[in-house]
């Protein structure tokens, strides 16, 4: 296959480009792989759910000291009534010796439920201290989880206008190449990521393989335009150093012998 040299130089830009698209793709395969914001919004939503059952935790609670509250109100109203009964002087002595006995059982009752609101209030206010904290790290890890998301939000704009721009230099290229060319090196490409690329002294800058002298030699004396492949991995290989006054490796007749005996 023959191809202006000059056109198959430009497969350098191409592959070029191509290589950035592959890097760009990789960066955005990272950053969907990235499981740092996936575990913070577990770890948030951990917290969330804390302070929740906290709340509720508070909220029974509080329904406790009421029920308390209103308990004690009905003792203390009933040990006043009691007191006036007694107060009167029209109850009989044995009603009297009655009253007495249900203001002491009374009193051990109140005493009892004052305990038991003191214990329910003193929970409550441990609840309340837990929660604070909750919802001070639930409120931490929702800003360092939006930061995140909005540094994360904008890689991603940068890596998507950066493959836009690139797309579109690779389309101004391929449209540049004639099409047989492209064609090979679309096909070459469809198997490899390196489908074209820089002989370098001997060296294929695709397979990184140095080629001997007796490889060479029918690379040196094939046509300016001549399209030449790697035998190593079947990349386009694009001679930069053709021209005038380019400096050749020259190979003895004794060391080219060598090579092809």
């Amino acid at each position: 296959m023959e191809a202006d040299l000059f056109d198959q130089r430009r497969l350098l830009e191409l592959q070029a480009v191509d290589t950035t698209l592959t890097q760009l793709d990789q960066r955005r395969r990272r950053l969907d792989d990235d499981q740092a914001i996936p575990t913070a919004r577990r770890d948030l939503q951990v917290l969330r759910d804390r302070a929740a059952s906290l709340k509720a935790d508070i909220a029974d609670a509080d329904r406790d000291i009421k029920r308390i509250e209103q308990e004690v109100e009905l003792v203390t109203k009933r040990a006043e009534a009691d007191r006036r009964r007694m107060a009167s002087g029209s109850a009989p002595p044995k009603e009297l010796e009655g009253l007495q006995s249900e203001l002491e059982s009374l009193a051990r009752r109140q005493s009892s439920l004052e305990d038991d609101e003191l214990e329910f209030m003193e929970r409550r206010e441990g609840l309340e201290t837990e929660l604070n904290e909750s919802e001070r790290r639930t409120e931490e890890s929702e800003a360092a989880l939006a930061d995140a998301e909005a540094d994360r939000d904008r890689r991603l704009g940068e890596l998507h206008s950066e493959t836009e721009s690139a797309a579109s230099e690779r389309n101004r290229l391929t449209g540049s190449i004639p099409p047989r060319l492209v064609e090979l090196y679309e096909s070459i490409h469809a198997r490899q990521p390196i489908a074209a690329a820089e002989l370098v002294g001997r060296r294929c800058g695709s397979c990184r393989i140095e080629k001997s002298p007796a490889d060479m030699a029918p690379i040196r004396a094939a046509a300016i335009n001549e399209v030449l492949r790697c035998e190593e991995c079947g990349a386009i290989l694009i001679r930069t150093d053709v021209g005038p006054g380019a400096d050749t490796e020259v190979v003895s007749d004794e060391e080219l012998d060598k090579y092809t005996r």
